[in-house]
């Protein structure tokens, strides 16, 4: 089953608020063998918002978005979709009394506001889907020609819950022969290669190795090798995977430090432990940054000792036994500097590892 999003809202536009739904919903459907193939995003606008989901639908013909259900003027996310199908709006009393009830339980004074009164507005011939976690009830809206809209609220909270508990239940019941199909991802985590590089080391494997999906995923811990199967049974995708990731790792494998959710902080404490050795750090340009890396990990304590931030040459003079003359013949950003700052930081702290760093890192810098 492929589908479409559609998050709404100017603030997602201009960048106050970051669209979390999206990705959240991608990544649950995936699991499921459902395979989100565009994500839209439009402001809060009624034409901007049917053009959207008019254009999904000639597409897919299965379209799910995300906020404008709420009470207030700008909430138009209803209206707009309920005229491309050519639906009218009616006022669901039982939407209504729900709300009211709602009201009174939370103890806000006075009677429901007339705002709320706008989201018990449902397009007719449209299924409620229930909303077990805020005030606005989702909706199920479909043609005849079973092309279909659910709408459900922006608020993260919301949307995560109806999702799961609702919508993607019932995605699952409707995919029918395709139920058995799924889509399945691995990830490789590598680091101390570029990008570039494991391109080359790779070779043939370089794309869709053995006919699995290869992604590239760069940032600043090292590179990521994801692998993607589609449509197929769990067990076959499963297989498939493997023996892709095998074939990796025969090209790439010193690089790898883990897969999927591995963190390098966590690996790196964990083989300190396995052979019962304490680390020290001394920084320099990072500022404890390395240091916060290592205790972030819960049961850090019993291998971390500490570090020492040392920014100026006197400190790292001072601190770290740095001799003079290193700084004067190579600088504080050196090999040399940075060879005698954690020789220095393990002699202080007594440890079996001492690790530095120092570099120039402010937007000045080369």
């Amino acid at each position: 089953m492929n589908v479409e999003l559609v998050s709404i809202g100017n603030e997602l536009l201009l960048g106050y608020t970051i669209d979390t739904n999206a990705a959240f919903f991608a990544r649950e459907a995936a699991a499921l063998g459902i395979r989100v193939v565009r994500r839209a995003t439009v402001g809060d606008g009624a034409d901007e918002i049917a053009a959207a989901v008019r254009e999904g639908l000639e597409r897919t013909g299965a379209v799910i978005t995300s906020g404008g259900l709420g009470p207030t003027a700008d909430d138009l996310t209803k209206q707009s979709i309920a005229a491309i199908f050519g639906r009218g709006m009616f006022l669901d009393e039982s939407i209504v009394e729900s709300l009211k009830a709602r009201w009174k339980a939370r103890g806000w004074p006075g009677e429901l506001p007339k705002a709320n009164r706008n989201q018990a507005l449902i397009p007719e011939g449209a299924t409620i889907i229930r909303n077990d976690h805020g005030s606005a009830p989702g909706i199920w809206l479909e043609d005849e020609h079973g092309r279909w809209v659910a709408m459900l609220p922006g608020v993260p909270r919301e949307f995560r819950g109806m999702a799961r508990e609702q919508l993607l239940p019932t995605l699952t019941a409707r995919r029918g022969a395709e139920a058995g199909l799924v889509v399945r991802s691995r990830t490789l985590r590598l680091t101390g290669v570029a990008e570039s590089a494991l391109a080359d080391a790779l070779g043939d494997l370089a794309k869709d190795p053995l006919g699995v999906q290869l992604a590239y995923l760069p940032s600043w811990p090292g590179v990521d090798l994801r692998l993607t199967v589609y449509d197929a049974p769990a067990a076959d995708a499963a297989a498939l995977l493997d023996r892709a990731e095998a074939a990796l790792r025969e090209r790439v494998g010193r690089w790898v430090y883990g897969t999927d959710d591995a963190d390098l902080a966590a690996i790196v404490l964990e083989l300190l432990r396995t052979r019962g050795f304490r680390i020290a750090v001394a920084e320099s340009c990072t500022g404890g940054m390395l240091g916060m890396r290592l205790t972030a990990i819960p049961g850090s304590s019993d291998v971390v000792d500490g570090g020492t931030i040392a920014y100026a040459n006197h400190v790292k003079v001072r601190e770290l036994g740095v001799r003079e003359e290193t700084l004067r013949a190579h600088g504080a950003v050196s090999e040399e500097t940075a060879r005698e700052m954690a020789a220095g930081v393990r002699a202080r702290f007594g440890v079996d590892v001492g690790v530095s760093i120092t570099g120039v890192a402010g937007p000045g810098g080369g």
